[in-house]
């Protein structure tokens, strides 16, 4: 067998149909698009237009919020920093900032703060200074001797009634 003979099965493939080839070919002159008007042309595409009926995605109801004042903050799992740190890109001597993370490739570019998160297993202690971290997160750090200083302005408790 050569390369030249690799060939589909037959009926494996079937030919395009080759639109506004003359009378002839029964898809001659407006090619299968009708006749005139905006669909007939090239490059048409009325996404979501219903022919005037109000549109599903308009007529569902609307949910939820965005918060654009919200910080966008950076996330950083356990596992993420250990992994850091064993590759001796982190010193474990040194206090952890965002600068620190950015510098060691953790974090591509710092956004508003970091805030870490428990996912994978802290052995280094470490000093954060960050500006959140979920409270699974602090136990597991302090547990392995480390320490979090959280820089994010702290909530006030909510008014019990």
């Amino acid at each position: 067998m050569k390369l030249s003979d690799l060939r589909d099965n037959e009926g494996a493939s079937k030919r395009k149909r080759r639109l506004g080839r003359g009378i002839g070919s029964g898809r001659g002159k407006t090619a299968g698009r009708g006749v005139k008007g905006q669909k007939s042309r090239s490059g048409v595409a009325i996404k979501g237009f219903e022919g005037g009926q109000m549109p599903l995605h308009m007529r569902l109801p609307k949910r939820g919020f965005n918060n654009i004042f919200a910080p966008k903050l950076n996330i950083v799992s356990l596992g993420r920093l250990q992994q850091a740190v064993d590759a001796g890109r982190i010193d474990a001597a040194q206090e952890v900032t965002v600068e620190t993370l950015v510098a060691a490739g953790v974090l591509r570019r710092a956004k508003d703060g970091v805030r870490v998160l428990s996912d994978g297993e802290l052995k280094a202690p470490l000093k954060l200074s960050i500006y959140g971290a979920s409270r699974a997160a602090v136990a597991a750090i302090e547990q392995v001797g480390g320490s979090v200083t959280v820089l994010a302005p702290q909530r006030e408790a909510a008014a019990e009634a």
